[in-house]
């Protein structure tokens, strides 16, 4: 089942009423319109994912791949109790502070790319020592980032140069607290059509050798 208008009349006024009966009158909606349709995506990209890399959490269900609608407001100054966008999240395990593959729908736009929702900063210490050492992971990792247009490479930089005698072309990720590969898209009509599965499939695999880089730096902290 494809994404819809519906989709998002449903995340729009789901917000908006901010009501816990409201929605728990409209789950039928809410499974026909947001969750059937993240659950078809998830099962459809799972085969691509796990070939990257097997150990991928690709289960089809919220709390899986698949986010909860509800906001945690615990820590929040906004007490608003959803959320009026979703995300699928294919990452080894939860809360670990890994890298991921991801796909997010918003009212406001689509994104989907890899890294890190948070960055550890023993992650960008290693994978800095990899860049500097010169890794093969690390360059074929750039080799795949140089050859493509479609994402660009994300995150927030240091305000000095923490390298400052490296190659331009390194500080660009030497010089990150945090990093991402991150595409944003308005292409509604692309949510809403079968070449959704395609471009999402062919971008990850685009990013396949930069999600191993990341890996690897993941596996030389511990």
């Amino acid at each position: 089942m494809n994404f819809s208008k519906e989709t998002f009349d449903f995340l729009i006024e789901n917000r908006l009423q901010n009501s816990k009966e409201w929605f728990n009158g409209h789950k039928e909606q809410y499974n026909k319109y947001v969750i059937a349709p993240l659950v078809s995506l998830t099962e459809r990209l799972a085969p691509v994912l796990l070939d990257i890399d097997p150990a991928l959490n690709c289960s089809p269900k919220v709390g899986g791949a698949i986010s909860r609608i509800w906001r945690d407001v615990r820590f929040s100054k906004d007490k608003s109790l959803f959320r009026d966008s979703m995300w699928l999240s294919f990452v080894r395990r939860k809360a670990e502070g890994l890298p991921e593959f991801f796909f997010v729908v918003s009212p406001e736009c689509l994104m989907y790319g890899a890294g890190y929702y948070m960055t550890p900063a023993d992650s960008m210490r290693s994978i800095r020592e990899l860049i500097i050492n010169g890794d093969a992971e690390f360059k074929a990792a750039k080799a795949a980032f140089d050859n493509q247009s479609i994402f660009r490479l994300d995150g927030d930089m240091y305000g000095k140069s923490k390298h400052p005698d490296a190659p331009e072309e390194l500080k660009a990720w030497l010089d990150r607290k945090t990093i991402c590969f991150i595409r944003e898209s308005g292409d509604f009509d692309l949510l809403y059509s079968d070449k959704l599965f395609c471009t999402l499939a062919e971008s990850y695999r685009i990013l396949a050798p930069v999600y191993r880089f990341l890996i690897k730096a993941e596996e030389i902290k511990n």
